[in-house]
C-alpha cells in the first residue's frame, strides 16, 4: 500500500491518522449441526455481514476511495467461504430466506401496526425482507457463487483494504504447544498467499492473545505488525510499539473510541430505533421489531421502521466521527506529535448483530475525510512512522479482564487439559510417522493434525466461559479430540489400513485446508511436553 487517504479538499485537517480494523472469524461449522448452533450461524453471518460489508467496500472503492480499513479474515473462515458444500448450502439458505419473507407478506388478518407482531406489521416486514433477500441472492450469484477469495483478493490488490492473516484454526496461541503454534501460523500465512494472492505481513492474533516470546515467532514468519487490546499497552495506544527488542510492532485498540460503538455495557446498536436482534417472529424466523426500549417485552415492541433507523445511522456516524476527531486532536497534543487512533471490532457486529452496521460503516468512511481526518490502514501507519518506544508487553488478551481467564479459567480447566493431551498426542504421532511413513504426503498424519487444530480452536472455551451454546462447544472439542485419538490409535498400533480408512471418513466432515501438510509441523520429540516459554 502506498499511502493513507488524506482529508478531502476544503476540510480542516486534523493531526494524526485513524484506522478501522475488522476481524472476521467463525469456527469451522459445515457438517457440524445446523440449528440453533452450527451451519445456521455461518449462513446468517454470511448473509447479514459478509455480503453487505464487502458490498459496501466495493461501492466505496467505485467512488475512488482506497486505504479504507484493515480487514482480518481468519483462514478457517476463508476456507468456509470457499467450500463447495457451504457455497451450495448458502445458496439454498438465501432462497429459503425469500420463501420465509413470502410467508410473512401473506399474513392474514387486520391490525393497525401498533406492535411488531400484528398482521399489518408482518406484511410490511415480509415485503421488506423479500427485497433484502433478493438483493443478497443477486449479490451472491454475481460475486460469491464460486467462493469469497476472489472478492477479498480484488479489494486487497486494489489497495481498498489491508489484509490481515492468522493461524489456521484460531487457536489460543499462548496455550498451544510451540510446534503446533509455529506450524499453524506458517500454514495460515501460506493459505492466505494461495487464496488471496498476497502473504499478509500483519496478523490479528487470535483473541489478541499474547505472551512474551511470540514476537520472535512473528519476526521469523515475516510478520511486521499485529493487534493487541488497549490494556496490553497500558491504555496508551496512540502509537504502535516495537515488542521486547524485536522489530515487530504491536498496535493497540483504542477503547475510548471503540467502546463508543460497542462495549460490554453500551453502544450504538442498542438504540431504540435499530432492529432488535433478539426478537423473532416465530412463524418465519424473521426479525420484526425495533429495540423500542431495554425494558419493553418482545410481544410489545414496536415494528421496525427503516426511516427511523436510517436517521439514527446518520446521527451515530456523525457522533463517531466527531469522537475520533476530538480524540486525535487531544492525543496529538498530549504526546506532542501526530497520534494514531485505532477502532477495532468483529466484522460480524456489522449486519449480523447490528442490522444497520454496514450502512453506518459506509457513512463513517465517507464522512471522515470531510471532517479533516486522515484514514489509513495499519500498514499505512507503520510506513508513516506512527511508532513509539519499545514496550515489554505481558500476558494479555482482549477477553474479560484482558487476561486469559476466558480461555484458561476454572470453567474451562477441562478443555485446557484436553487441548494439552490432544496436542501432545498429535505431536507424538507426527514425530513417529516422520521416520516411518515414507516420502510424500501422509493422509493419516494430515487428518490427525486437522482434528487436533480444530479441537484447539479458541471458540470452544470462549463459548463455555460465556455460557453460550455450552453443550455444542464442549461437544465440538470432544468430537475433534475423539477423531484425532481414533485415527492416531490405529496408526500407533500399526493398523495402517484402518488408520487410512478412518482418516478418509473424518475428512468427509473436516476436509478443510486440503493443502495442509503435516510434514511442516513435525517437532523433535522433546517439544511435545513443553508449554509455551514464558506463558505461566
Amino acid at each position: 500500500m502506498s499511502a493513507a487517504r488524506s482529508p478531502g479538499a476544503g476540510a480542516s485537517p486534523v493531526p494524526g491518522m485513524f484506522t478501522l480494523v475488522l476481524h472476521s472469524h467463525l469456527p469451522w461449522l459445515p457438517h457440524h449441526g445446523r440449528w440453533p448452533v452450527g451451519e445456521e450461524w455461518l449462513y446468517q453471518s454470511w448473509a447479514a455481514s459478509y455480503i453487505p460489508v464487502l458490498r459496501t467496500l466495493r461501492a466505496l472503492a467505485a467512488e475512488g476511495r482506497d486505504h479504507l480499513l484493515t480487514l482480518g479474515v481468519t483462514p478457517v473462515l476463508a476456507a468456509q467461504l470457499d467450500d463447495p458444500y457451504a457455497l451450495s448450502a448458502m445458496h439454498h439458505w438465501l432462497a429459503d430466506w425469500q420463501l420465509r419473507s413470502h410467508e410473512a407478506a401473506l399474513s392474514p388478518g387486520a391490525g393497525n401496526g401498533a406492535t411488531a407482531s400484528c398482521p399489518a406489521a408482518l406484511r410490511e416486514l415480509g415485503w421488506r425482507e423479500h427485497r433484502n433477500a433478493a438483493a443478497a441472492l443477486d449479490d451472491f450469484e454475481q460475486h460469491w457463487r464460486h467462493g469469497g477469495a476472489g472478492l477479498v483478493r480484488e479489494l486487497a490488490s486494489a489497495g481498498t483494504i489491508e489484509l490481515l492473516g492468522g493461524p489456521l484454526t484460531h487457536t489460543f496461541q499462548p496455550l498451544t504447544q510451540p510446534a503446533l503454534r509455529e506450524g499453524a501460523l506458517r500454514a495460515g500465512l501460506t493459505d492466505a498467499q494461495h487464496r488471496f494472492g498476497t502473504r499478509p505481513t500483519g496478523i490479528w492474533a487470535p483473541e489478541c492473545a499474547y505472551t512474551p516470546g511470540m514476537e520472535n515467532l512473528y519476526e521469523a514468519s515475516g510478520i511486521t505488525h499485529f493487534m493487541v487490546d488497549g490494556p496490553s499497552l497500558h491504555g496508551d495506544t496512540t502509537l504502535g510499539r516495537p515488542v521486547r527488542g524485536s522489530s515487530v510492532v504491536a498496535f493497540g485498540r483504542d477503547l475510548t473510541v471503540s467502546y463508543r460503538v460497542w462495549s460490554p455495557k453500551s453502544g450504538y446498536p442498542g438504540h431504540r430505533d435499530y432492529r432488535d436482534f433478539h426478537t423473532f417472529h416465530h412463524g418465519t424466523g424473521l426479525k420484526p421489531a425495533r429495540v423500542t426500549s431495554k425494558t419493553t417485552p418482545a410481544e410489545r415492541k414496536a415494528p421496525y421502521d427503516p426511516a427511523r433507523a436510517a436517521a439514527a445511522v446518520q446521527e451515530h456516524a456523525a457522533d463517531f466521527v466527531e469522537t475520533v476527531r476530538e480524540r486525535l486532536i487531544d492525543e496529538s497534543a498530549r504526546i506532542g506529535r501526530p497520534a494514531h487512533v485505532i477502532a477495532a471490532f468483529d466484522t460480524e457486529l456489522f449486519g449480523h448483530w447490528w442490522h444497520e452496521g454496514p450502512d453506518w460503516l459506509a457513512a463513517v468512511l465517507r464522512l471522515m475525510p470531510e471532517r479533516g481526518i486522515t484514514v489509513g490502514t495499519l500498514a499505512d501507519a507503520l510506513s508513516a512512522g506512527y511508532v513509539g518506544a519499545p514496550a515489554d508487553i505481558e500476558d494479555s488478551s482482549w477477553g474479560s479482564g484482558k487476561d486469559w481467564r476466558v480461555w484458561a479459567g476454572d470453567q474451562v480447566a477441562d478443555l485446557v487439559r484436553l487441548n494439552q493431551e490432544v496436542g501432545d498426542l498429535g505431536l507424538d504421532l507426527l514425530a513417529q510417522r516422520g521416520s516411518s511413513a515414507g516420502p510424500g504426503r501422509d493422509p493419516v498424519a494430515d487428518q490427525v493434525l486437522r482434528e487436533v487444530l480444530l479441537c484447539l480452536a479458541s471458540d470452544w472455551a470462549f463459548m463455555v466461559s460465556k455460557d453460550s451454546a455450552v453443550e455444542y462447544a464442549r461437544g465440538r472439542a470432544h468430537k475433534h479430540a475423539h477423531a484425532a485419538r481414533e485415527i492416531a490409535s490405529a496408526a500407533l498400533r500399526g493398523d495402517e489400513q484402518r488408520a487410512r480408512e478412518l482418516a478418509a471418513a473424518w475428512n468427509q466432515a473436516d476436509g478443510l485446508f486440503p493443502s495442509l501438510d503435516a510434514r511442516g509441523f513435525r517437532p523433535a520429540r522433546s517439544t511435545t511436553s513443553t508449554s509455551t516459554e514464558g506463558s505461566r
